[in-house]
């Protein structure tokens, strides 16, 4: 079954590249959506894909990112719209 999640990293997760890790994973388990950085020193994404692959990239972001250090993250799981082609690290 196909999922969409809305994550919230909290921690050290900006200047480690978090955003290119994370489309790197990603890209590797064929999910789409995006990543960017959050002025509060966060950092946001949105994963679609498959719900097994979904739920392996948010919890290796947060497990196995050896710079970035993740003291918290807030999960949302809805259902997967489609509306993304690709996965993309966004700019502001």
């Amino acid at each position: 079954m196909k999922v969409r999640a809305h994550v919230i990293y909290e921690g050290r997760v900006q200047g480690v590249f978090f955003r290119s890790n994370t489309k790197r994973y990603a890209d590797t388990m064929g999910l789409t959506g995006w990543v960017r950085n959050l002025p509060d020193g966060n950092v946001e994404a949105v994963f679609e894909g498959e719900e097994e692959n979904v739920r392996s990239a948010i919890d290796w972001y947060s497990e196995r990112h050896s710079p970035a250090k993740v003291e918290s993250k807030t999960v949302e799981i809805l259902g997967a719209t489609g509306e993304f082609v690709d996965f993309s690290i966004m700019y502001d």
